[in-house]
């Protein structure tokens, strides 16, 4: 009786954490946060172009984008903690998953007061784009990173606790950033673009093929990887650069879910247990290695296994 007390009661908490998760619809109705320009006088090459309207789908999925802009969702000041991340959707480059991977992303992230960027980069593969990833994409989130850490103090974040964490597409980007070397500098169209670009940390949910394998492995932040291990896609590089970074004794995590294939967002797609949990490992890989500690409280190696 005792047992089947104690599942009964498991499953009520399962099924109102399900049912307190933030649906797309429900995401998309709360009242606009506020969004920065990385460039407010347009973008290196998108001059001509800026002030264009987005174009918005099923008022989730966004495109046209020719203005980089970060959504500041900030973590409740009562248990804030100095650490921040840009959250990079997915969307083939061609369009971004804004909310299911990007504001639904952010607010898991607030939950364990980490203050959460939500970036729109421009699109290689949107109609008619001429613009690159490895170029226009991987700047802007360059650009994001350098634009936090500029204005860390105006948020309460600690310019070393700044990691970026991208999905699909996304974490093409993070990787091109994080394990790759920086493009020769091109002239520098402010002092913001005289800040490193370097991410503290490194998250990568289903990471596109590019940017791996990691051509500067060796300098790259810690990084958590997740991935299924039906995704032909994004589960390879996800293995790849597992492998590279562990290999270049740089600490990284790796979780591969079963019987999963892409696109599985922060927990709402499928109905695997595992995969309403993976936020939950990403918090405790963030608190194990001190990311979310002030840094005079912590030890600079995270918590070592026994």
């Amino acid at each position: 009786m005792r047992l089947k007390s104690d599942l009964r009661r498991a499953a009520g908490i399962a099924a109102t954490a399900l049912f307190l998760l933030p649906s797309a619809s429900a995401l998309a109705q709360q009242p606009a946060p506020p969004v920065v320009q990385l460039w407010p006088n347009g973008a290196p090459g998108s001059e001509q172009r800026h002030g264009e309207p987005e174009t918005v789908k099923d008022n989730a999925y966004y495109s046209n984008i020719h203005d980089p802009s970060l959504t500041v969702l900030r973590a409740d000041p009562r248990h804030a903690n100095g650490a921040a991340v840009i959250v990079v959707p997915g969307g083939g480059h061609r369009m971004l998953v804004y909310i299911n991977e990007g504001l639904a992303a952010g607010k898991n992230l607030n939950r364990v007061g980490v203050t959460a960027f939500v970036l729109k980069y421009r699109l290689a593969r949107d109609e008619g784009s001429r613009y690159t990833i490895e170029g226009h994409a991987a700047s802007d989130l360059r650009r994001a990173v350098r634009w936090v850490r500029a204005h860390a103090a105006d948020y309460g974040i600690d310019p070393q606790r700044i990691g970026i964490m991208g999905f699909s597409a996304g974490g093409e980007l993070v990787s091109l950033v994080a394990d790759n070397p920086e493009p020769t500098a091109s002239p520098r169209a402010d002092a913001i673009d005289a800040v490193s670009a370097r991410p503290d940390f490194q998250i990568l949910i289903y990471p596109g093929p590019l940017g791996t394998p990691a051509k500067a492995p060796q300098s790259a932040p810690p990084a958590f990887i997740a991935a299924g291990s039906l995704d032909k896609c994004c589960m390879p590089p996800a293995l790849t650069l597992y492998q590279q970074l562990t290999n270049a004794n740089v600490s990284a995590e790796l979780h591969l879910y079963a019987d999963t294939d892409h696109a599985f967002n922060v927990g709402q797609r499928g109905e695997r247990v595992s995969l309403q949990h993976w936020p939950d490992r990403l918090s405790d890989w963030l608190s194990d290695g001190g990311w979310l500690i002030p840094r005079g409280n912590r030890k600079p190696d995270g918590v070592p296994a026994p």
